[in-house]
C-alpha cells in the first residue's frame, strides 16, 4: 500500500528494562478525580466520572535520564501543570468489569496533563467544548512505562510534582474518587478500549501555572520520575 502523503510516525513510549517500546493509540483523561482538586476547581462530591480525549501526537515522550524542553503554547497566559498516574492498556475490550480491569493493564507511567487554563475557562463560560484548553502540541508529557508486574501497588502510591524544587502537588493515588478499575469499567462502556490506549487517571490538588524557565519534576512511587523544562 502507498499513501498520497507521508504517513505520520507511530508515537511510542520507552519501556523500563527493555529496548522495546509501547505504541500509543488513544489518550483518555479523567476529569476532577481527586476530591481536593475537584474542590479547588469549584466542585464537590462524587460526581459520575467524565472523560476527554487527546490525540497521540500530543505526547511529549520523556526518554529515561533526559530533561526535554516543553514549549510554552500559543494563545495562553495561564499554563497549568497536572501530574497524573497513567494506566497503559495492553488488552482491549468492551464492558470490562472493575474487578477484571487489571488484566487489561500492561503497565503504568507518570504523565502530565498540561492545560491552557484561561482558554479552558473561556469555553466553559460559553458552554462550548474546551478542547482548545486541553489539546495542543506537547500537551501530554509522559515518562517510561513500567510493566504492571514490576510497578508495585500503584493504587496506594504517593504522587507528587515540584516546580523549581518546591512542592506544588503532593498526594496519594489511594485518594482517587474513582479508582483505576472503576475508571476502566466506565470507559469501556462508552468506547472499546484497544491495546496502546493510555488513561490519564486524574490529578490531585495544587494545580498552578508555570512560565518559561521553570523546571518541573514529578513522579509516582515505584515508577520512573519525569523532569522537563518550560521554554
Amino acid at each position: 500500500m502507498s499513501f498520497v502523503i507521508t504517513a505520520p510516525a507511530q508515537v511510542s513510549v520507552p519501556v523500563v528494562g527493555s529496548k522495546d517500546r509501547f505504541p500509543v493509540g488513544r489518550i483518555y483523561c479523567v476529569g476532577r478525580n481527586y476530591v481536593a482538586h475537584a474542590q479547588e476547581m469549584g466542585f464537590t462530591g462524587r460526581e459520575p466520572p467524565f472523560f476527554f480525549i487527546k490525540p497521540a501526537d500530543n505526547c511529549l515522550v520523556i526518554e529515561p535520564g533526559q530533561t526535554p524542553d516543553l514549549h510554552y503554547p500559543s494563545l495562553t497566559k495561564d499554563f497549568h501543570h497536572e501530574i497524573e498516574l497513567v494506566a497503559c492498556i495492553g488488552t482491549g475490550g468492551k464492558n470490562i468489569k472493575a474487578a477484571d480491569a487489571k488484566k487489561h493493564i500492561w503497565g503504568y507511567a507518570v504523565g502530565l496533563d498540561m492545560t491552557r487554563r484561561d482558554l479552558q475557562g473561556e469555553q466553559k463560560k460559553l458552554g462550548r467544548p474546551w478542547c482548545i484548553g486541553k489539546t495542543f502540541d506537547e500537551a501530554c508529557p509522559i515518562g517510561a512505562i513500567t510493566p504492571a508486574a514490576q510497578a508495585g501497588d500503584v493504587e496506594k502510591a504517593g504522587i507528587w510534582l515540584q516546580v523549581n524544587g518546591q512542592d506544588r502537588q503532593r498526594s496519594d493515588v489511594s485518594k482517587l474518587i474513582w479508582n483505576i478499575g472503576e475508571i476502566i469499567e466506565h470507559l469501556s462502556t462508552a468506547w472499546e478500549l484497544r491495546p496502546g490506549d493510555l488513561i490519564y487517571t486524574g490529578t490531585p490538588e495544587g494545580v498552578a501555572a508555570v512560565v518559561p524557565g521553570d523546571v518541573m519534576e514529578g513522579g509516582v512511587a515505584g515508577l520512573t520520575a519525569i523532569k522537563l523544562k518550560v521554554v
